[in-house]
């Protein structure tokens, strides 16, 4: 059992707060395994199995038809004398769930935790009926830093290559230590419950062959820039007649099952957003592998950057695509700080690839920090104030 210490320390920080804590993220990341954590940790401060209710509404036991049957059988086990830790794990599973969630959430000796595999959990009525109650704690595949600690080996890069290549969901751990040969039937597990299960199921889509093309093609488009129009076009040239707005909706479908993530267009110099073609990245670069079937030394670059987004999104960045005149800075990330600039690129021991990664940095017009990530092996090293990291050191070190 991976400890996420990260999002453990969270729920530390919430317990007893007067809000729900929401935990959403892809299914198989390790939402029910944080659960299991909390739950020992709550135990060892000394509360009692009698005070925590833990019901995974994935199981066959708690078949719920709706939520005054889900209410119910909770209100029964209450005590006004006691206090209680309710955890609903992928409460999605249970129609109107919103409703037993508020009325349970109201009770003064209820602390509410739930998790779910979809971001519409928090969008329409939910977000409406619980505005301003609710936390929302966002959780991703494991970091490289967490990939780590799983293995008794201080040979880093050898390990961040692996990590390209597998990615970091939790269960790849004890089949990588056991065998790894059925890596990709456990990956297939995943995306088949995520996208045939999930996604087909949810949205009523009848053409998988659709689907596929256009999963496809976002996850073989990491850090290009792509616009419905050109999936319409080029499916369309395949034989797959689609419209712009189908497309919409199939992304719209990836985007709230967490299986892709969106990054705006940033206008460095005049500090808005651009509304123009956006770049799409995968929750997990395993799952990319598997289901493209390409080798990772393939498409190093790519998979580079797409490493680097999601630690950044780990961080807790909101993270644009940066545009400074008709140059591109791959990432700015903005906190309560302000920006951060950053640049990837495989390897700048090309004076002229290294020219070319630094121009747009250099060409921001501002003084916040500037990072170029590389998998370079040499001593960091400045460019006037750009800052040059191997990437491994960046994953487990802070800057």
């Amino acid at each position: 059992m991976v400890e996420r210490i990260e999002y453990f320390e969270e729920l530390k920080r919430f317990k007893d707060k007067n809000l729900i804590k929401v935990v959403t993220g892809i299914r198989g990341c390790g939402k029910s395994t944080l659960f299991k954590l909390f739950i020992n940790y709550l135990k060892e401060c000394g509360i009692g199995d009698d005070q925590i209710i833990n019901i995974n509404l994935e199981s066959l036991t708690y078949d719920f038809k709706d939520y005054r049957e889900l209410y119910n059988f909770i209100d029964k086990m209450l005590d006004p004398r006691k206090k209680y830790y309710i955890f609903l794990d992928e409460v999605q599973n249970v129609f109107e769930f919103q409703r037993a969630v508020d009325s349970l959430y109201i009770k003064e000796n209820v602390d509410m935790y739930i998790t779910g595999s979809n971001a519409y959990l928090l969008s329409g009525e939910l977000s409406t009926l619980l505005s301003g109650r609710y936390v929302e704690i966002k959780m991703l595949p494991l970091s490289f830093k967490e990939y780590v600690k799983a293995f008794d080996s201080d040979n880093y890069y050898s390990l961040f290559l692996d990590y390209m290549k597998n990615g970091g969901m939790p269960g790849n751990l004890e089949i990588i230590e056991t065998n790894i040969n059925d890596l990709d039937k456990y990956l297939d597990g995943i995306f088949s419950t995520i996208v045939y299960k999930n996604i087909m199921v949810r949205n009523n889509v009848t053409d998988k062959f659709l689907l596929e093309g256009i999963l496809k093609f976002i996850f073989d488009s990491i850090g290009s820039s792509i616009s419905t129009k050109k999936i319409s076009d080029t499916l369309t040239s395949k034989g797959m007649s689609i419209s712009n707005h189908t497309v919409e909706n199939y992304i719209m479908a990836f985007l709230e099952s967490f299986l892709i993530y969106k990054a705006e267009r940033f206008d460095v110099k005049g500090k808005n957003l651009l509304v123009r073609d956006y770049k799409y990245y995968v929750v997990d670069t395993g799952l990319r592998s598997y289901f493209l079937g390409k080798k990772a030394d393939s498409d190093m670059g790519h998979i580079l950057e797409n490493v680097v987004y999601l630690e950044l999104l780990r961080r807790g960045y909101k993270v644009y695509v940066g545009k400074v005149d008709d140059l591109e800075v791959d990432f700015v990330a903005e906190n309560r700080d302000g920006l951060k600039y950053y640049q990837v690129a495989l390897s700048v021991r090309d004076s002229k690839v290294l020219e070319r990664e630094l121009r747009s940095l250099q060409k921001t017009g501002d003084y916040y920090p500037k990072f170029l990530i590389t998998l370079d092996m040499d001593l960091e090293a400045d460019y006037n104030g750009i800052k040059k990291i191997n990437v491994v050191d960046w994953l487990l070190n802070d800057e």
